[in-house]
């Protein structure tokens, strides 16, 4: 496996900046787990998590990203590794665990017209 893969390479470093730097840009600073709010000295604690696990994937409109706080990322890849240790069903959902319903664009147009 290559060090790409890994994350470990000094291109991939580069890689990542840029797509967090461009998921910052067009998400909202909010966890899309535990709908966690972020304001900028708390930022580096929300991370990009892809999607389809694949890092190498990364279309520019963003498709394959969420914004997780470090501790949603962590548990959504700890589900993958114990799917892979004990053969839990890693790709269900977790129905007692709502979604983030938090919308910033809800009341745009009634915004714009102030």
């Amino acid at each position: 496996m290559s060090s790409d893969k890994l994350g470990t390479s000094a291109n991939y470093k580069r890689q990542e900046q840029g797509y967090r730097d461009q998921a910052l840009k067009l998400y909202p600073w909010i966890c899309g787990r535990c709908a966690r709010e972020f304001v900028f000295s708390t930022l580096k604690e929300l991370t990009v998590h892809h999607i389809d696990h694949d890092h190498t994937n990364n279309p520019a409109d963003g498709s394959n990203w969420e914004l997780l706080c470090i501790y949603c990322h962590d548990n959504e890849h700890d589900k993958y590794t114990q799917h892979a240790k004990y053969q839990t069903d890693a790709l269900s959902t977790n129905n007692d665990q709502e979604s983030a319903t938090y919308n910033p664009f809800a009341d745009l147009k009634s915004m714009l017209k102030k």
